[in-house]
């Protein structure tokens, strides 16, 4: 385990525990990435307790997770993910002290994996809060009160193409092929409808 004592390899496992931790909160599951980050967290644990730290910086790390859970909660707050994973860069380069300088970490190591991390997790996460934000295509709640044409009679089934395609329809009446229905409401996947009289549209 001396290896962990290493700034550097400690440094390496904590920015890829922190990686798995940031992913799992936009696409959890599987529960893979949840196990690989307690297991590097508790890796780096070892090197903190045993290796001397800026606790300034170790407070910058947990205070990431503040702008992160901001950012994920709603579309548009791209700029808190941003500022998220410039703390999670900082907190995690400044964390191990070094004897003659403010950190031990080697720099050219902090800037290639920095850089890495910090584009990996900015796409990846934007990307998944695009996701996770976006409206269905498939919204049925957005199809009540719409008008379409029954395409075929319309009864206890039936077809009405509305909003541009083709749906499954039921009515209380019979509806006659060809004519105008309105949307009244949905039932899992099929459309709930009734005719519409000429001039009472």
């Amino acid at each position: 385990m001396d290896f962990l004592l290493n700034p550097n390899v400690a440094y390496v496992i904590l920015l890829a525990g922190v990686f798995m931790a940031f992913l799992a909160v936009v696409t959890p599951g599987t529960g893979l990435l949840e196990i690989g980050a307690v297991f590097c967290f508790l890796l780096a644990g070892y090197a903190v307790y045993n290796l001397s730290i800026n606790a300034w910086a170790l407070m910058i790390l947990f205070l990431s997770i503040v702008p992160y859970v901001y950012s994920v909660q709603k579309r548009n707050r791209l700029i808190f993910l941003g500022i998220s994973i410039l703390m999670v860069v900082i907190g995690s380069v400044f964390l191990f002290d070094g004897e003659d300088s403010w950190f031990s970490v080697n720099p050219f190591l902090a800037l290639i994996f920095s850089s890495v991390i910090s584009i990996s997790l900015w796409m990846v996460i934007r990307k998944a809060i695009e996701a996770i934000s976006s409206r269905p295509t498939h919204d049925l709640s957005g199809l009540i009160g719409q008008v379409g044409e029954a395409k075929s009679a319309i009864h206890q089934d039936g077809n009405i193409y509305v909003a541009g395609e083709l749906w499954s329809a039921r009515s209380d009446k019979e509806i006659p092929a060809g004519s105008q229905a309105r949307v009244l409401q949905r039932d899992g996947f099929t459309l709930v409808v009734e005719k519409i009289d000429p001039g009472n549209s």
